[in-house]
């Protein structure tokens, strides 16, 4: 088994903020180390300097054991990619190496020349030696496990076909099946449905791999976690409980960070009142002179030591979702059905409803709410979002004055990818008026972005990109809110503060989610099941 050590570490920003600083933990061999915090805290960032894709310019980063490393976004590929390139990019470096070069070398081989045929040769003999044919048992083994394909014909597949939530639990098959000893696993429960996310449990809690990982999951967390680390205000604590005391831990760390702060604040006070003592006895009394220099020297070694670190300031995030009256029925769906997907059934949703979309991966959740986003089945208007056609049969219409706003679970926005986010906001777009600089500084206050202000859409964190997202549909005047997995990249105080935001919302919500705390907050649970029917339970469903 492998553990993993960070000393010291710093990160300073572009800009010159300072993103961490003196950061050290340690994730002891078997252990399951979650590292939580605010978003945008830096989380990631750290990650990303521990798996090796940024540099460490302050402190140390060292260990025992092969790493593997699962990113953030591994849910969200939406490009050519296929199933091999994807296991390929998860396996240990001269395997990944090796796999390249034999895959350029059968391109090349093509053309039937004796060189070709050599370096073929050559590329088979590396792939062996790196380890390729146990990796390719591994491949197949999960692969048959996961998609009841061989990998012979499964490696061919683009990942683009398999839904958010099953290209993630492919990459954790494969890297909990793996020879990496310690695993970085980025957001590991997003696109997960809640059968998945108990399969996830159960597998770090029984796997012997070291395991650092982000998740904002409470139930997860409190299953799964050994010792919890915290990045906050610029730098990192670590709870040797688990997740269950975590909460009562980091208040007890507040107060005593509030009780150091006001000893320093005592005692420095009380130096400087000796100073200007002895400084005006000095003034008259020669023998004073050595007590006010000694004094002198006290106060100025105190002040260069510094003040014990302040509390991390706690995020006020506000959420201002307004909306507005429509008629009645705000969706009406007669006979629908998603083809491939569902049977036809028929819903109707009232204004003002809360509807909590449920149902495992690939059972068109997603896909309904991009139908209804565009408008239904005959879209109108240009108040409705321009989002990929849906194949269906029958029909979903929306209500009088209903206008829909989409949150993508994919934050899925090549429009905004490279835009900063006050230039998003001061133009505006078809659904959105722009506003004055100053107007849209304020606007991401609330949101906690004004010091983001300035940055590019995709340089954001998962968790800084959904709020937003979130800013854009409180903008965009929708009335209907359509939301895909909302709460699956924000921390607890960025969740909390979206749920207060659509208890006083004026239209309908619906949403599909696999929180199973967020869930709690509807009142209607849509559920759509593996056999394609679509039925409306009372409570809550995780299974299928």
């Amino acid at each position: 088994m492998g553990h993993l050590d960070v000393v010291g570490v710093g990160h300073t920003l572009p800009d010159g903020r300072q993103l961490l600083r003196d950061v050290s933990f340690r994730v002891g061999e078997g252990a399951k180390v979650a590292l939580v915090g605010p978003n945008g805290a830096g989380k990631t960032t750290l990650l990303r300097m521990i798996a090796g894709d940024a540099p460490v310019p302050v402190g140390a980063i060292s260990g025992s054991g092969e790493l593997g490393v699962m990113r953030q976004f591994i849910g969200a590929v939406a490009d050519d990619r296929t199933l091999a390139d994807l296991a390929l990019s998860l396996a240990p470096p001269a395997v990944r190496a090796a796999g390249q070069r034999l895959a350029k070398a059968e391109v090349e081989l093509a053309t039937g020349t004796e060189p070709a045929q050599l370096a073929y040769a050559e590329a088979l003999a590396g792939w062996g030696e790196a380890g390729g044919y146990d990796a390719e048992v591994t491949f197949d083994t999960v692969s048959v496990a996961l998609l009841g394909q061989e990998w012979e014909q499964a490696q061919h597949r683009p990942v683009r076909t398999l839904s958010g939530g099953e290209q993630k639990r492919f990459a954790l098959e494969l890297l909990l099946h793996g020879p990496a000893e310690v695993l970085l696993l980025d957001e590991p429960d997003n696109y997960l449905d809640v059968p998945g996310k108990r399969w996830l449990e159960q597998r770090l809690t029984s796997s012997r791999k070291s395991v650092l990982y982000v998740s904002h999951d409470r139930e997860l967390l409190a299953r799964t976690a050994d010792r919890v680390v915290t990045v906050e205000g610029g730098s990192a604590w670590t709870h040797a409980g688990g997740f269950a005391s975590w909460h009562q831990a980091r208040a007890d760390r507040h107060d005593r960070l509030d009780e150091a702060r006001r000893r320093w604040d005592e005692e420095h006070a009380k130096l400087r009142a000796q100073l200007l003592m002895y400084k005006q006895k000095a003034a008259y009394n020669s023998d004073m002179a050595s007590r006010y220099q000694a004094a002198q020297t006290r106060l100025r070694k105190f002040e260069a030591a510094g003040p014990p670190p302040p509390r991390p300031r706690d995020q006020e995030i506000e959420v201002k979702l307004t909306g507005g009256r429509t008629g009645k029925r705000a969706v009406i769906c007669e006979r629908l059905a998603l083809t491939g997907l569902t049977r036809p059934f028929d819903l109707e949703l009232w204004y003002g409803d809360r509807v909590a979309v449920l149902g495992g991966n690939g059972t068109g959740k997603s896909h309904l709410l991009q139908l209804l986003g565009r408008g239904g089945s005959d879209p109108a208007g240009d108040a409705l979002i321009d989002l990929p056609p849906v194949a269906h049969e029958g029909s979903a219409r929306l209500g009088a004055r209903v206008r829909p706003g989409h949150f993508s679970q994919l934050h899925h926005r090549p429009d905004l990818q490279d835009r900063a986010l006050t230039e998003i906001l001061s133009r505006g777009d078809d659904h959105r008026p722009g506003m004055p600089r100053h107007d849209a500084i304020r606007a991401l206050g609330r949101y906690e972005l004004a010091a983001a202000a300035d940055q590019r859409f995709g340089l954001l964190s998962g968790g800084q990109q959904a709020r937003f997202l979130i800013l854009l549909l409180e903008l965009s005047g929708a009335t209907l809110l359509l939301l895909d997995e909302p709460t699956d990249n924000l921390d607890l105080a960025s969740a909390e503060a979206l749920e207060a935001g659509l208890s006083g919302f004026a239209g309908t919500v619906v949403a599909v989610t696999h929180d199973r705390w967020f869930t709690r907050s509807f009142g209607r649970f849509l559920l759509l099941r593996a056999d394609g029917t679509v039925i409306e339970v009372p409570e809550p469903v995780w299974g299928t």
